[in-house]
C-alpha cells in the first residue's frame, strides 16, 4: 500500500512537538487589528497548541 502525501499547506503552518503535539498560530490576526485590544492581540500572538481530538487525524494529513 502506498504512503499517505504530506499535506504541504498544513506543513507549512503547522509544527510537530518532540512529544507528538501540534503547535500552531492563532487566527484573526491577518488585518483589522486596530479595532481590538492590546490585551486581545498579545493574546492572540502567542502560539497554541492544536486541540487534542483534532490532532490524531492532523498528524494523518501531515504524514508524521
Amino acid at each position: 500500500m502506498p504512503k499517505n502525501k504530506t499535506h504541504k499547506g498544513l506543513a507549512k503552518r503547522v509544527k510537530v512537538t518532540a512529544r507528538g503535539k501540534i503547535k500552531r498560530r492563532k487566527a484573526f490576526t491577518g488585518h483589522l487589528l486596530s479595532g481590538r485590544s492590546a490585551q486581545r492581540l498579545r493574546r492572540l500572538k502567542r502560539a497554541s497548541l492544536m486541540p487534542k481530538a483534532d490532532t490524531r487525524k492532523t498528524l494523518v494529513v501531515l504524514g508524521a
